[in-house]
């Protein structure tokens, strides 16, 4: 693409592709989605090396001539990668909820999403959907602001579209608080969930625990705390004795982050294939320990 000048292509009766530089491209607000560099990354780039760009991106118009990307990031992100100047896109003139809706479901099709991602982007289409529903009761009085889709409620609509239970989507609604906890391990999702029922003083204390201890509370655990906290009767000290109940099973473990390992292995691995290639690792690094322990009691002698 490079130096190419602006191009138009046929897209259909009422929408053309046309060549934008990327300069004046801008990336969604509150994207939810992270880039990685992943399988899916890679035959990507490996695609547009090859063919160069053939699907377009989506793109809306936003102030001071920029245009907002709602579908396409990560082609915009070869692109650049590669020195393309331009890249082919479809220019849809969107209100911000209409944006947000279709801008989470071009992404439905990644093969790996992050709790994270996911409870944002369900966090972000619930309420895109309820502005656009409300905005539409009041053009049309005899509609209903909680309804929509043939009276479907709001969350069977995105656990449909998202292929997940109406209860699930409500879960992930109302873990956004705990989002770093989850994505580093640092808590399982059905725990986080309970823990999202407390107020948000009680949640930082029992964060604040959790990182000093180094422990982390099972689902029984996080249900007994949410239960003496909706009883009034829940204090730090009692925090403190859930969470220490294990704290002898954890501390008899060594726990490594994933981000971590993911650093020094490749992107195809599944975690039960790092573990393998360590411990093979530390059993020669522990072979190579013993055989120069030998060498040296030897040459003492």
């Amino acid at each position: 693409m490079g130096e190419a000048r602006s191009q138009l292509y046929e897209s259909g009766p009422e929408e053309m592709v046309i060549e934008i530089v990327t300069e004046r491209l801008r990336d969604f607000h509150d994207h939810p989605f992270k880039i990685r560099e992943d399988k899916q990354m890679k035959s990507l780039k490996e695609s547009v090396e090859k063919y160069g760009i053939l699907t377009p991106l989506i793109v809306r118009p936003v102030p001071e001539g920029f245009y907002e990307i709602i579908s396409g990031h990560r082609r915009r992100f070869i692109a650049k990668l590669l020195g393309y100047r331009k890249v082919p896109v479809i220019i849809r003139v969107m209100n911000d909820e209409d944006a947000v809706i279709a801008m989470i479901d071009s992404n439905n099709q990644r093969e790996e999403v992050s709790i994270s991602e996911k409870a944002f982007a369900y966090k972000m289409k619930y309420e895109a959907m309820k502005k656009r529903s409300g905005k539409q009761k009041k053009e049309n009085p005899a509609s209903g602001s909680l309804f929509d889709h043939k009276g479907k409620r709001t969350v069977q609509i995105l656990g449909e579209q998202g292929g997940d239970s109406p209860k699930q989507v409500q879960r992930y609604l109302r873990i956004p608080e705990l989002i770093d906890k989850l994505d580093k391990g640092g808590i399982s999702f059905n725990p986080a969930v309970e823990i999202s029922y407390l107020p948000k003083d009680e949640q930082k204390i029992l964060l604040d625990l959790m990182e000093y201890s180094q422990t982390k509370p099972s689902l029984s655990q996080a249900q007994r705390i949410k239960k003496l906290s909706q009883e009034g009767k829940l204090w730090k000290e009692d925090i403190r004795r859930i969470l220490n109940e294990d704290k002898k099973r954890y501390s008899d473990r060594l726990v490594i982050e994933q981000e971590k390992l993911k650093d020094y292995f490749p992107d195809y691995y599944a975690m039960e294939m790092m573990e393998k290639e360590i411990l093979l690792m530390l059993e020669g690094w522990a072979f190579r320990l013993a055989k120069k322990a030998n060498k040296d009691k030897n040459g003492r002698r």
